[in-house]
């Protein structure tokens, strides 16, 4: 099965997912960089899982907390990744974006 991409801004800044606006991942990072901290972010994941199939709200919190941390070394959240001093319109929907005309020619 061939899993379609999702739509990407014009910017490479976001993609579009269930509606939204998601930061991705900034560019300037090196392959192994980016690997590092996928890596991190699955292992994090799974350790939210983990916990709350424990019910174990301290490891839940540290996982999510690990999960938050590989998310900003990778640009997806936390401070911006580029320099233009564009806001951050991570979660909105793309109609209500500045993406809006392009949004509006997507197929």
């Amino acid at each position: 099965m061939v899993r379609k991409a999702y739509p990407r801004t014009p910017d490479g800044r976001y993609f579009v997912a269930k509606d939204r606006l998601w930061r991705c991942t900034d560019p300037r990072l090196s392959e192994d960089e980016k690997r590092t901290h996928i890596k991190a972010l699955m292992k994090a994941r799974r350790a939210v899982r983990t916990a709350q199939q424990q019910d174990d709200d301290d490891a839940l919190r540290e996982a999510r907390n690990a999960v938050q941390r590989a998310k900003e070394a990778l640009g997806e959240r936390g401070p911006v990744w580029w320099d233009d001093d564009a806001p951050d319109e991570g979660g909105l929907a793309p109609h209500n974006s500045s993406y809006a005309q392009w949004w509006k020619q997507q197929p």
